[in-house]
């Protein structure tokens, strides 16, 4: 797959002189194939779906709908209408011996994304590297393999009607011998980014000799404090659960003060009709155990903190104030998403502070981690490292910087 790497490396500075507005013409350009070949790629999204099982939680994240392309171009134009992240002035100084120092935003080059079962995924990339001047190399899961073909093969033809080098956007095969690759591809590419469940962010993360930015992989949790407002912590905890199960900000574990576990048998009540899986620690079963129904009551072990359900189900610990609850967190968290539900702001100043994850909510779900809610277009993942971007990565997250110096003949004594 070298010459796919030098193909995306050579693209990438050519990439660089197309103007601004000449990118957005073509993210548009993009935006409106997608409506125009809507019947391709859902051809070729039905044959990824029949390799899977419609009771696989992945199932969703890798269904295509005529809706969800619609959505996908709508975001497409949002990308190509929002201002340019290239050529920023970060600082701007002149030093004593009168040389002229700037700092200013430029593309990584080559972006490399190792991706699962969303196809979705690269439609975003693609946009979001493009218009920040980045080539990117793309490598899906065998799940979407037909879906992220077409998806590639319409961008690559869109690029090269509009005279653009298609190398610009490249598709390695679905297999594990490209990861391996990729992640090796030094000198080709510059950053790579996982997006997709735990055990592949940590192999990414242990074998690549590229640079990596972790994203993705979320145990989410929700504090119901003992200040809670019953009605808001119900539209909270249903939103954050089982609006989409498979996504990376869809709340893990629910932890509630005790004086709160006589409310858990009326949150259950919202819960049930999306058939929630309920993994309760003992303070909380005895509450639930005459009214939720016993298939889907357990009792939790240690191993249902921490986990990421990606499913209808959650775990419910119990704890004896705000304390516990961020030391809980810190423990089984992931540092992606973690919210408090309280009308006490001392507890909410203190969850803000000390919880340590890339977005702390206070009275809102994390819903709104994922899924370009934050303005900022569509993102490219959400971060949970703390060394560079963290959270959602959008337009300004995928550009680096360099330093301009100018002079009049200084020399250095």
């Amino acid at each position: 797959m070298l010459a796919q790497f030098q193909i995306a490396k050579d693209a990438s500075r050519l990439l660089a002189l197309i103007p601004d507005e000449r990118r957005d013409e073509i993210l548009l350009a993009v935006a409106d194939a997608i409506k125009q070949a809507e019947s391709d790629i859902l051809a070729a999204n039905r044959l990824d779906l029949e390799k899977m099982e419609p009771s696989n939680p992945l199932y969703d994240r890798l269904q295509l709908t005529p809706k969800r392309l619609d959505d996908i171009a709508s975001d497409m134009r949002h990308v190509a209408g929002l201002p340019s992240p290239l050529g920023r002035t970060l600082a701007d100084k002149t030093l004593p011996n009168g040389l002229h120092l700037r700092k200013i935003a430029v593309p990584f080059g080559v972006i490399g994304m190792v991706f699962e079962a969303r196809p979705n995924v690269a439609f975003d990339v693609f946009s979001l590297c493009f218009k920040s001047g980045n080539a990117c190399v793309l490598k899906g899961g065998h799940d979407a393999e037909e879906s992220n073909k077409a998806i590639v093969a319409l961008i690559q033809k869109v690029l090269t009607d509009n005279g653009v080098d298609s190398g610009v956007v490249q598709l390695l095969p679905a297999t594990h011998e490209a990861t391996a690759e990729m992640l090796g591809a030094v000198g080709y590419i510059d950053v790579c980014i996982p997006r997709g469940g735990r055990r592949l962010i940590d192999f990414v993360r242990d074998n690549a000799k590229v640079p990596v930015i972790e994203t993705g992989a979320g145990v989410v949790h929700a504090y119901m404090d003992e200040y809670a407002n019953l009605d808001m912590a119900m539209r909270i905890i249903n939103n954050a659960k089982t609006r989409r199960v498979s996504v990376c900000n869809a709340l893990d574990c629910l932890i509630i003060h005790k004086s709160r576990l006589e409310d858990l048998p009326t949150i259950g009540m919202i819960l049930l009709p999306s058939n929630v899986k309920i993994y309760a620690d003992q303070g909380a079963y005895g509450y639930l155990n005459k009214s939720y129904p016993a298939n889907l009551l357990m009792q939790a072990t240690e191993e249902s903190f921490g986990t990421e359900f990606m499913d209808y189900a959650m775990a419910i610990k119990t704890v004896n104030n705000v304390d516990e609850a961020i030391e809980h967190i810190t423990r089984f968290g992931s540092g992606h998403s973690e919210c408090i539900i309280t009308d006490n702001k001392e507890n909410a100043e203190k969850f803000e502070k000390e919880v340590d994850a890339a977005c702390v909510y206070v009275n809102a779900p994390t819903s709104f981690t994922d899924g370009a809610q934050f303005g900022m277009g569509a993102e490219i993942g959400i971060s949970t490292q703390k060394l560079g971007p963290r959270g959602p990565m959008a337009l300004e997250e995928m550009t680096t910087y360099k330093w301009l110096i100018e002079g009049n003949g200084q020399i250095r004594a």
